[in-house]
C-alpha cells in the first residue's frame, strides 16, 4: 500500500477506491443496525472533514462504533495523526484490526471491543455513523453525548428528518453533496449537550437487501452528515 505525505491532496476518487478496499462485516447484525457506510458516503464525509474543514490531517481522530474500521483507516489514509476506533462487536473489530493490517495502518490505528460509554481522553475530531434508531428509538443519542464529551469536533450521520423524493432526484444529479437545514429536535439535542452544528450535508445512501424483513432489493433514502463544533466553554 502507498504511503502519502500528510500535506498531499489525495484525490476523492482515490479515498474511495481505498475505502472499497476495506473487508466490510461478514455477518451484519440487525439488532445492531450494522449497515456498512458505502464508499462514497465515507469518501464525501472524510473529504468534507479533511479538505473543507481541516479536521483530519495531523489530528486525533475517534471513530464511536467503528465497525470494521472504515471511517478510521480513511482519515488515517488521509493523514491523521493517530486514530482510536471502538465498537462493542468484537467481531467487526477483529475485522477492522485485519483492515488495518492490510493498509498497512497499524501504527496510526488501535480498535478497541469496548462500550462507547467507557471511552476517555480529549480527541480533536469524532467521526461516527451512529444506529439511525430503526430497531432502538434514539439510539443515535448516547453516541453524539459521547462524541461532544470527547472531542472538538464531531462528524456525525443521521436520518434525514423526512422522506423527501425530491432531494433525492436532486442527489442523484448532484456531485454526492447539497447542504441543507440541520433537523430542529436534532440541533435542540445538540445544543443542550454542549455543542453547536455548523453545518448539515445531505447524501444518498442506498443500502442493498440484506435481512428477511426488507422488502426491497435495494433502497434509496437520504442521510445527513452533521459537523458538529463543541461549545467553547465546554472545551476541556
Amino acid at each position: 500500500m502507498e504511503r502519502h505525505d500528510q500535506k498531499r491532496l489525495i484525490r476523492k476518487l482515490d479515498l474511495e477506491l481505498f475505502v472499497a478496499s476495506l473487508d466490510a462485516m461478514p455477518n451484519p447484525k440487525w439488532a445492531l443496525e450494522q449497515y456498512t457506510t458505502p464508499e462514497a458516503i465515507a469518501a464525501n464525509m472524510l473529504y468534507i472533514a479533511a479538505y473543507t474543514h481541516g479536521d483530519i490531517i495531523g489530528k486525533r481522530v475517534l471513530d464511536l462504533g467503528c465497525g470494521t474500521g472504515r471511517l478510521g483507516l480513511a482519515a488515517a489514509f488521509l493523514g491523521a495523526e493517530q486514530v482510536v476506533g471502538v465498537d462493542i462487536d468484537a467481531a467487526a473489530i477483529e475485522v477492522a484490526k485485519q483492515n488495518a493490517a492490510k493498509a498497512e495502518l497499524e501504527s496510526k490505528v488501535q480498535f478497541i471491543n469496548a462500550d462507547i460509554s467507557t471511552v476517555q481522553g480529549h480527541f480533536d475530531t469524532a467521526l461516527q455513523n451512529p444506529p439511525f434508531g430503526v430497531q432502538n428509538r434514539e439510539a443515535d443519542r448516547p453516541f453524539l453525548v459521547k462524541a461532544l464529551e470527547s472531542a472538538d469536533t464531531v462528524y456525525s450521520l443521521h436520518n434525514h428528518p423526512e422522506v423527501d423524493e425530491r432531494l433525492i432526484k436532486i442527489l442523484k444529479s448532484s456531485q454526492g453533496f447539497v447542504q441543507v437545514q440541520p433537523s430542529p429536535f436534532l440541533e435542540r439535542f445538540i445544543a443542550k449537550n454542549g455543542g453547536t452544528v455548523t453545518a448539515v450535508y445531505a447524501m444518498l445512501m442506498t443500502i442493498p437487501k440484506m435481512f428477511d424483513f426488507h422488502k426491497k432489493l435495494k433502497h434509496d433514502f437520504v442521510i445527513d452528515l452533521y459537523v458538529i463544533k463543541k461549545d467553547a466553554a465546554d472545551h476541556p
